[in-house]
């Protein structure tokens, strides 16, 4: 029988890992027996910043245009690699500006729209499902930042309703938000490493 090779690539393996030990650390915390392997598909997908499994393997299938792929057979990269600037909104190519090398926020934009594109990675760094103090919330801007303002941060991903928090401030939680095709087209190209 044949099936389709599904290949995972990601940025930064050291956030991909963090992201999955917090899911599963969740589960064991809600006293969840062990994640069958289609949930831990869905949970490293998940991690990798998309919406499950299924949206991971459709991207597979477009990259080998529709077609099942023996096994062992090598399958050309995931779509994301064949990501080209020329091709992006003005938005997105100077939102990509403001990161450096390692996908870190350098400065915060002075353009509204470029500044909301920014939030969406920040977005992506926090966990769906989880619980977050405010000063767990300042260490995960802090380590996407290099500015050193996570207030600002803070602030304006809870002011697009990226991320939801208690009137007391005491408790943070990622809003399930869909991203428009413009941000998904910004994000890939993020992941990738484009700059």
């Amino acid at each position: 029988m044949t099936r389709l090779l599904v290949p995972l690539a990601t940025p930064d393996v050291s956030a991909l890992t963090k992201t999955l030990k917090g899911f599963l650390d969740e589960r064991h915390a809600a006293g969840k027996a062990p994640p069958s392997h289609v949930e831990l598909l869905n949970l490293m997908a998940r991690a990798a910043g998309l919406r499950n499994f299924a949206t991971l393997r459709k991207a597979a299938l477009t990259t080998a245009s529709d077609a099942l792929v023996a096994p062992e057979t090598e399958i050309p990269a995931p779509a994301d690699a064949a990501i080209s600037l020329s091709t992006m909104s003005p938005t997105v190519r100077k939102a990509l500006l403001q990161f450096d090398d390692s996908g870190r926020l350098v400065r915060l934009p002075n353009k509204l729209s470029v500044q909301q594109m920014t939030m969406w990675a920040l977005w992506t760094q926090f966990a769906a499902s989880r619980k977050y103090t405010e000063k767990e919330v300042n260490a995960v801007t802090n380590a996407f930042h290099t500015f050193g303002d996570q207030a600002t941060l803070r602030r304006e991903l809870v002011n697009m309703k990226l991320l939801g928090r208690k009137s007391d401030c005491s408790e943070y939680w990622k809003e399930p938000q869909r991203p428009s095709d413009e941000v998904q087209s910004f994000l890939r190209a993020w992941r990738a490493g484009l700059r």
